[in-house]
């Protein structure tokens, strides 16, 4: 996947990270459509959302079965099902960074996630995020995990 055109820096990407998971928590818990809550989105901002946001929002939906599959694999005891919305989807996003953005170090892409849940869930999410995106990657990414 090229990064042309994606949202540059830290900063950026933490933000695009954030509005992702917002817009697939969203999804999650209403059943709108993900291109109706896009458009409320740009329409209350008043601009489009940034094609990094807007990449992992497509990357999350196309791939949802997928990730959820990989999810309940790794989360023991749990199913993708039974995990909060909120922390079902910053896995989800992080998920798929994991699995389709290369260029994203894993080391980077659980970490952003660690500290959304940080920011957004309960005490104990950061360590659940951590401990099934580190199952995740150790088996899907464990050659950029050694590095």
């Amino acid at each position: 996947m090229s990064t042309a055109g994606r949202t540059p820096g830290t900063e950026g990407r933490r933000a695009g990270r954030t509005q992702a998971v917002v817009l697939l928590y969203q999804h999650d818990v209403t059943d709108l459509p993900i291109e109706e809550l896009i458009q409320n989105l740009e329409r209350d901002r008043g601009r489009p959302i940034d094609e990094f946001t807007r990449a992992l929002v497509d990357g999350v939906s196309v791939d949802t079965t997928a990730v959820d599959a990989m999810l309940t694999a790794s989360a023991d005891g749990w199913t993708a099902d039974r995990i909060a919305p909120l922390e079902r989807n910053i896995l989800r996003v992080a998920v798929h960074e994991l699995l389709d953005w290369p260029e994203v170090p894993a080391a980077v892409a659980i970490n952003e996630a660690v500290e959304l849940s940080k920011i957004y869930c309960g005490a104990e999410a950061p360590a659940f995020v951590n401990g099934i995106l580190g199952r995740i990657a150790r088996e899907y990414r464990s050659q950029d995990l050694a590095s």
